[in-house]
């Protein structure tokens, strides 16, 4: 007979404190995100009204002889004709006071006019829920977004190639090739990793400036040809863990290096390559400092980081514009990783797993 697993209460009470702190922290981190989502669905009124809630409200009107009237929550037992009651009711008010206030009541507007001895300021506002389009809209136009996301998609997928057909040349010979001075060579690659970028930026831009591709996206673009070291070295690590027996079969069959690479190689590294694209792809469409240096003198070329950097200095005083437009930068990016995040984390997974 099966031994029935008893009731452990420890075990459970420790999932639950495990699985408390996980959804506290979850939603402390994904908080001003859903602050920045709020914030692109609302209007003016709605982000400069007083007490007004985080999601996207409006306080509730209702209408009366043509005019709209502000609806507050009031006890009933301060109005005049109604029973001693502690409950309180939605009224609109027509006339504000310091200590009465006169309302009706929307439910029954055949009672008319009455009086309350309350402070309207004093009162509690129903809202009600109200979001808008129209900042991105007005977005859209604003900083010619169809423009910009060619630039910066057109940036991210030809620096991706560039990147992604450099580094596994560059993985495969320091994986599959034996020559001298090998394991010299790659710990120079890797050790250009904590060169800080900034120590390049000034003989690299006099380089290009006498060139004269400044001003053009060939300086962002043409690196990403000549392979980078945090790239091969995790194609690397994975073409590692596929076995040599494969790459000697296919040579006995007559296949050629280039030939092993494409037909044995490279179909079973999906994941690394997925991981790599995904970790380019948001790399290139975050990049700011490359494009803000060389593309400064052009602004048909900018991307969305340089654009949205100048937009939000130009509207800073509208908050809901600035969310708006952060909001739009950010969902491609993020779209491609959920779908992707599959791949993604089982290549940076195996990339760390030495055979």
């Amino acid at each position: 007979m099966e031994e029935k697993e008893l009731y452990n209460p420890r075990s459970t009470a420790k999932t639950l404190l495990v699985t408390g702190v996980t959804a506290f922290f979850l939603i402390l981190f994904l908080s001003p995100f859903a602050f920045m989502v709020s914030t692109s669905l609302k209007d003016d009124d709605q982000i400069t009204a007083l007490g007004a809630p985080i999601w996207p409200a409006r306080v509730a009107t209702y209408e009366y002889n043509g005019a709209e009237l502000e609806a507050f929550t009031v006890p009933l037992n301060s109005c005049e004709g109604s029973e001693d009651s502690n409950d309180n009711k939605t009224l609109a008010i027509v006339k504000k006071g310091l200590r009465e206030s006169t309302f009706i009541d929307p439910d029954n507007r055949e009672r008319g006019e009455f009086v309350c001895a309350v402070a309207w300021r004093s009162l509690e506002r129903p809202w009600q829920f109200s979001a808008t389009l129209d900042n991105f809209k007005e977005t859209w136009s604003l900083i010619d977004y169809p423009n910009l996301l060619w630039n910066t998609t057109m940036y991210a997928i030809v620096s991706t190639i560039g990147v992604l057909f450099s580094c596994t040349l560059v993985a495969y010979g320091f994986s599959r090739f034996d020559f001298p001075g090998r394991d010299l060579l790659f710990i120079v690659l890797i050790a250009t990793i904590f060169l800080p970028a900034f120590v390049t930026v000034i003989p690299t831009y006099t380089f290009f400036q006498k060139i004269g591709w400044v001003g053009t996206w060939l300086p962002i673009l043409v690196p990403t040809f000549f392979a980078n070291a945090f790239d091969v070295f995790l194609l690397r690590q994975y073409f590692m863990t596929i076995p040599r027996a494969l790459d000697e079969a296919a040579s006995i069959d007559g296949a050629s290096r280039f030939r092993i690479l494409w037909s044995v190689i490279l179909p079973q590294s999906y994941p690394a390559l997925l991981a790599i694209t995904v970790f380019h792809i948001v790399y290139a469409w975050n990049d700011y400092f490359g494009p803000l240096i060389y593309l400064s003198t052009n602004r048909d070329a900018w991307p969305i980081s340089v654009a949205l950097s100048t937009f939000n200095g130009i509207y800073g005083s509208d908050p809901a514009l600035i969310q708006a437009g952060a909001l739009m930068a950010l969902v491609l990016p993020l779209l491609l990783f959920i779908f992707a995040q599959r791949f993604f984390v089982r290549g940076i997974v195996i990339t760390g797993v030495d055979k």
